[in-house]
């Protein structure tokens, strides 16, 4: 895992550069492999402390951003839309995985044609009719 972090309009200091890495570290049981997480922190004009962050890998990307009055509450919430962001693509992809080997449902007419062959099978309509 790779971290960057670049500030804008502020300044950088140790206790902050150690809170990114903290949470950074957070997002290592999401992954395997090599992955960079971009923290991007920076003021508004209105005073609002933002903090951005991108996730990037060899088959994803993604991006959340949170602004708030402190800094450490911004990366706090943008660390929770990025966990909530790959949480939620993480169920996808395991019930896609687990439903591949579900039996899919057949077409309306093929299905009721296989059921009404296997219900008149080994009857006698002869003997149902006398």
């Amino acid at each position: 895992m790779k971290i960057v972090s670049s500030f804008k309009h502020l300044d950088h200091t140790p206790a902050l550069d150690d809170k990114i890495k903290s949470k950074s570290q957070k997002l290592k049981k999401y992954f395997e492999g090599n992955f960079e997480v971009h923290w991007t922190c920076y003021v508004r004009d209105d005073g609002a402390q933002c903090a951005d962050i991108k996730l990037l890998g060899p088959s994803f990307e993604y991006h959340a951003q949170a602004h708030s009055e402190k800094l450490y509450k911004s990366l706090d919430l943008a660390l929770n839309k990025i966990e909530k962001q790959v949480g939620k693509r993480k169920d996808k992809w395991k019930n896609h995985i687990s439903r591949k080997h579900m039996e899919t449902v057949k077409d309306q007419q093929v299905a009721q044609s296989e059921w009404d062959e296997e219900f008149w099978e080994g009857k006698d309509i002869d003997k149902d009719i006398a």
